[in-house]
C-alpha cells in the first residue's frame, strides 16, 4: 500500500526543486527528513512538508508503520507561468517568466 501527498502551484522554479527532490528519492522517510533539514535550498522546506504529509497520510489512512516507510516516488512537474514585463531601452519590453511547480511525493512500506 502506498500513500501520496502533493503541493500545487508552489512559486519555485521546477528546475530548482528537482535538484532537491533528487536527493531523497528511494531513501527512508527518516533519512530523507534529515537530508532535507540540512539542505540549504528554499525548496527543501516545501518538499519536507509534502513528504511529512505523505507519511501522515500513510499512517492515518492505511495504518502503515511510520518507521518502515520509504520514498517510492518523488517528482516535480511544472505549473503555471506568470508572465511579467520589464521595461528596456527605446520603449522595448523584456519578458520575465515567474515559474511555479507541482510537487508530489509517494511513500510506501518496506
Amino acid at each position: 500500500m502506498e500513500a501520496r501527498a502533493s503541493a500545487r502551484n508552489i512559486r519555485i522554479a521546477p528546475r530548482k526543486a528537482r535538484i532537491v527532490i533528487d536527493l531523497i528519492r528511494g531513501k527512508s522517510v527518516a533519512e530523507a527528513a534529515n537530508i532535507l533539514r540540512f539542505t540549504p535550498k528554499v525548496a527543501s522546506l516545501v518538499i519536507l512538508k509534502v513528504m511529512q504529509s505523505a507519511a501522515a497520510n500513510a499512517e492515518h489512512n492505511y495504518q502503515l508503520n511510520p518507521e518502515k516507510l520509504f520514498v517510492k516516488e518523488a517528482f516535480v512537474d511544472s505549473g503555471s507561468t506568470l508572465k511579467r514585463w520589464h521595461p528596456r531601452a527605446q520603449g522595448r519590453m523584456y519578458q520575465i517568466l515567474k515559474r511555479s511547480c507541482h510537487i508530489t511525493v509517494v511513500v510506501k512500506e518496506k
